[in-house]
C-alpha cells in the first residue's frame, strides 16, 4: 500500500468520548488565540486581502475569504498548540478547515470533533515523517498542514478510503510554506497558514467531486520527500497504527511566545520562585546581578537568540526578552510583547545582560524533549540556577483542562469578550459531543462587535 492509502485507513479508524472531549480542549484553546488574533490590525488588512474586488453585500458571503481569515488568526501571537517531535502547530489549519466544512454540511459535534482528531492525526504523523533537515528551510505547520486540513475536511464530508487517500494526496501536491518568514520583518506567515488550510479543504473538495491525486505523493521519486526532505522518515507514517491519537501528544501554550523560548521561560520562572521562596525577595535585585545565561538546543538558539527585539513579533522570538519578563515580573502574559513592554527600561537593563549558549544534553534530547537552564549570577559571585527537560504545557508537565480554559478565557477577554460571552463561547465548544447540529451554532472567533458573516 502506498502511504497516503496507508495513513488514510490510520485516521479514518473511530474514536472515543475522552478523544473528542480532547479534541474540543484544543478547539478551546484555539478559539482565544484566535479571538486575540481577530483584534489586530494585521486581520483587518488579511481580511480585506482575502476578499474579492466587489461590494459589501457580495463580499459578505464569501465562504474562502471566511477560511483563509479565519486560518491567519490562531498563530499570530504565537500561541498555537504545538507537537515536538512533527515541529508543526496543528490547531491554527486543522480546526478553521473543521469548522468551515461543519457549517456547510450543518455536522454533529461528535462529527467535527472526530474531523479534528483526524486532521490532526495526518499533519503530526506526516510532520514525524519529515526528518530534521525538513525543518532547515520548510515551516512544518505549512507543508504538512494541507494534508491535515485535507483529512479533517475528508472525514466530515464523509469520504471513504479511496477518497480520502485521493485528497491527502492532492493536498500534498500543493505543500508549500518557506522558513523565510521568520528570517525577514514580514506579514506572511498567518497567510502561510491560511493557505495550508485552504488547500487541504479545496483538497477533499476536489476527491469528493472524483478528481485524483498521485498515489506516491510522498515517496515517489519526485514526490514530496524527494523535493523538500534531505533526510525523511517515511516509516513514521505508519507506526503503531492503533496507538493513542496523536493529538495527547500535543502541547498547549501557556504564554505568547515562540515554543522554543518556552523552557527558557520556564526555567526562569521557576528561578523567580525559588528566590522568592529563599530569600523572601519581592523583586528580583537586578542591580546585584551580574549576568543572565540561558542554554538550551541549537534551534531554541537558531530562533530566538535576539538580544534587541524591534517589534512585537521579534519579542515573541527573544529568548532575551522572554527571559528578562519572567525574572521581573513573573508569568508573562500576551501584552508583556508588546512595543511598550519592549521599551521599558527594566526588561532593557535585564535583557542585555542575557546570553544564550548551546547545551549539549538538551540538543541530545530534542526534538522529544525541549528543556532549557537559565543561571543568574549576582556581583557577589552567588549564582542561582534552574534547569528542566520539559516545559509547561508538555505532556509530561501538562496543563490542566481547566488551565487550559482559564488561559484561552482570559486571550478572550483582552479581545474585547465580556467574561460572559467567553464562558458561554467555551461552554458551547465543551458540549459540542452532545450537539446534534453545531452547523447553526457559529463559533468562528470575531469579535463579539463584528458581525458573524
Amino acid at each position: 500500500m502506498n502511504l497516503v492509502g496507508e495513513l488514510a485507513r490510520i485516521c479514518l479508524r473511530p474514536a472515543a468520548a475522552a478523544d473528542r472531549a480532547r479534541a474540543a480542549l484544543h478547539v478551546a484553546a484555539w478559539t482565544g488565540a484566535a479571538a486575540l488574533g481577530a483584534a489586530t490590525p494585521l486581520a483587518q488588512a488579511l481580511r480585506a486581502g482575502y476578499s474579492l474586488p466587489g461590494d459589501a453585500a457580495s463580499r459578505a458571503g464569501d465562504a474562502w475569504a471566511d477560511l483563509l481569515h479565519d486560518a491567519s488568526l490562531g498563530c499570530m501571537h504565537e500561541l498555537d498548540d504545538f507537537h515536538r517531535e512533527a515541529l508543526l502547530h496543528p490547531g491554527p489549519v486543522v480546526i478553521p478547515a473543521v469548522l468551515c466544512i461543519a457549517r456547510r454540511q450543518a455536522s454533529s459535534g461528535a462529527a467535527l470533533l472526530l474531523a479534528v482528531l483526524r486532521g490532526y492525526e495526518a499533519m503530526i504523523r506526516i510532520g514525524e515523517s519529515v526528518g530534521a533537515g525538513h525543518y532547515e528551510h520548510w515551516h512544518n505547520t505549512s507543508s504538512c498542514g494541507a494534508a491535515g486540513a485535507a483529512a479533517a475536511a475528508a472525514s466530515l464530508l464523509n469520504l471513504d478510503p479511496a477518497q480520502t487517500s485521493h485528497a491527502l494526496a492532492l493536498a500534498i501536491t500543493q505543500s508549500s510554506g518557506l522558513w523565510q518568514i521568520r528570517l525577514d520583518p514580514c506579514d506572511a506567515k498567518p497567510w502561510s497558514m491560511a493557505r495550508a488550510s485552504q488547500t487541504g479543504v479545496q483538497a477533499a473538495l476536489l476527491a469528493q467531486a472524483g478528481v485524483r491525486g498521485p498515489a506516491r505523493a510522498l515517496e515517489g521519486e519526485k514526490g514530496f520527500y524527494a523535493a523538500t526532505c534531505p533526510d525523511p522518515r517515511p516509516e513514521r507514517i505508519g507506526a503503531d497504527p492503533g496507538g493513542a491519537w496523536k493529538i495527547h501528544q500535543t502541547t498547549f501554550k501557556p504564554w505568547a511566545a515562540c515554543r522554543h523560548a518556552h523552557p527558557a521561560i520556564d526555567a526562569a520562572l521557576g528561578l523567580r520562585d525559588a528566590w522568592r521562596a529563599q530569600d523572601g525577595w519581592r523583586e528580583l535585585p537586578a542591580g546585584d546581578i551580574r549576568s543572565i545565561r540561558v542554554e538550551s538546543y541549537d534551534d531554541a538558539l537558531a530562533f530566538c537568540d535576539r538580544a534587541q527585539p524591534a517589534s512585537p513579533q521579534e519579542a515573541r522570538f527573544s529568548l532575551q526578552h522572554a527571559v528578562a519578563v519572567a525574572l521581573s515580573k513573573g508569568w508573562p502574559e500576551a501584552e508583556d510583547f508588546s512595543d511598550s513592554a519592549i521599551a521599558d527600561p527594566g526588561h532593557a537593563r535585564l535583557r542585555a545582560l542575557v546570553h544564550a549558549v548551546p547545551d549539549a544534553g538538551c540538543s541530545a534530547r530534542y526534538p522529544r524533549h525541549f528543556g532549557a537552564a537559565v543561571t543568574v549570577s549576582l556581583k557577589n559571585g552567588r549564582e542561582m540556577r534552574q534547569e528542566l527537560r520539559d516545559a509547561l504545557g508538555d505532556p509530561e508537565r501538562a496543563l490542566t483542562a481547566e488551565q487550559v480554559l482559564d488561559i484561552s478565557r482570559r486571550l478572550m477577554i483582552s479581545a474585547g469578550w465580556t467574561p460572559a460571552q467567553a464562558s458561554r463561547r467555551l461552554g458551547t465548544i465543551m458540549q459540542l459531543d452532545s450537539l446534534a447540529g453545531p452547523g447553526s451554532v457559529e463559533l468562528r472567533p470575531l469579535p463579539p462587535s463584528a458581525p458573524q458573516v
